[in-house]
């Protein structure tokens, strides 16, 4: 999902900024959120594993240049479901930065760019997850429906930003409408897998249900809303 540097830049860099920043405020809502219903230690601890499962996901997992950026498994519902929203937001914006200040340094200047990309897939599956599912059925409950249409939403709301990205900079040109096409056709691919991780991940998190880890997930995983 990472815009390569120099497919936005100029001017067009403002757009950027602007969204990364509407971006963050409504992370600050989130927290405020998040901490109505969890202590402080708890959100740091959520935090921190979101930053390192974020940073696992994008350097250790196979990734792929494809058309216009790359695929990579970011596993955004797979967090969103076991840390919540705020610390995942968190988590996926420390880790876009770790990994741009300190192995992939050519990235930086997209910063702004790949964390809208990345922050607002996140905020739509939280709203849509308060709409479709019921108040009184905890995640670790979820039926294979539900998480594949959180997982369809984070993922289609990445291609739909690499794409605004995309044209935005670099117009609609052949060149760049194949790219994007490749790129989206090959990212969508990853909507089969992540719905059957995130359902593994969600069992293990059940069998945990009794035990003392249950501190380091969000209250949602175990607990109707």
């Amino acid at each position: 999902m990472h815009i390569e540097p120099g497919v936005v830049d100029g001017a067009k860099m403002v757009f950027a900024y602007g969204t990364a920043a509407a971006a963050a405020g409504y992370s600050v809502k989130l927290i405020v959120d998040d901490l109505a219903g969890h202590n402080i230690a708890s959100f740091a601890v959520r935090t921190v594993l979101a930053t390192i499962g974020v940073f696992i996901f994008f350097e250790l997992l196979p990734h792929f240049a494809v058309g216009v950026s790359e695929v990579h498994f970011i596993l955004g519902t797979t967090l969103f479901l076991l840390l919540g929203a705020a610390p995942s937001a968190i988590g996926l914006a420390a880790g876009l930065l770790i990994q741009g200040m300190f192995f992939a340094p050519s990235d930086m200047p997209m910063f702004f760019v790949n964390v809208t990309t990345l922050l607002v897939p996140l905020f739509a599956i939280d709203a849509l997850a308060r709409r479709i599912i019921p108040q009184d059925r905890a995640y670790v409950d979820l039926a294979y429906a539900d998480v594949f249409k959180l997982s369809v939403a984070y993922q289609g709301g990445v291609v739909a930003w690499v794409a605004f990205w995309a044209f935005y900079g670099q117009g609609f040109g052949a060149d760049n409408l194949n790219a994007v096409w490749t790129f989206g056709a090959a990212y969508m691919l990853v909507v089969v897998i992540e719905p059957i991780a995130d359902l593994a991940v969600l069992a293990g998190a059940k069998a945990l249900r009794g035990g003392g880890l249950r501190g380091l997930f969000t209250h949602r995983l175990y607990h109707a809303s």
